[in-house]
């Protein structure tokens, strides 16, 4: 490669990397308020993260086309079996898109999740939350605020993640 065509990839590649970049003061910060979010349930249903005020929050954005997300699925509905009467909600966001209600509640049912299941098929989570993959998973105490964030999966080996649960629960 030549130098002038090294510099121009070194170009596309620092401003492709700007154009990606979140703007300063803006998404999910730890110690901040959540973003204020709300959807619908797949029974109709409104649900929002300001009536969810005096419960720990657990905010889960998936989709039923992500392996990932599947395969924490599980483990999230043990931890709610286990924390719901502590304190923790677990809100699972589907980004389904389409009209995949149907196949959001059939997956649903097929894992036996019991926690409630909104549905965000614009994805506006998507915008508020930056979420550049998914899962994507965001814990809120009892107060509103964001405590700590998670883009990728979590399970029943992550340290990190359950010392966050139970500390937020006290």
């Amino acid at each position: 490669m030549s130098a002038a065509a090294a510099r121009g990839a070194l170009a596309l590649v620092v401003a492709l990397g700007a154009a990606c970049a979140v703007p300063e003061g803006e998404g999910p910060r730890i110690g901040a308020a959540a973003p204020a979010y709300g959807a619908s349930t797949l029974e109709g249903d409104s649900v929002d993260l300001a009536s969810l005020r005096g419960k720990v929050v657990l905010l889960n954005l998936w989709a039923t086309w992500c392996a990932p997300c599947r395969h924490e699925m599980p483990y999230l509905q043990e931890l709610y079996e286990e924390k719901r009467e502590s304190g923790l909600e677990i809100l699972g966001v589907s980004f389904d898109t389409g009209g995949g209600e149907d196949l959001v509640a059939g997956f649903v049912d097929e894992i036996g999740v019991t926690y409630p299941i909104l549905l965000d098929p614009q994805m506006r989570g998507n915008d508020l939350y930056r979420v550049l993959g998914l899962p994507a998973s965001f814990l809120i105490d009892r107060s509103g605020t964001l405590v700590w964030m998670r883009y990728g999966p979590v399970n029943e080996t992550d340290r990190d993640f359950q010392n966050a649960v139970e500390t937020t629960l006290r």
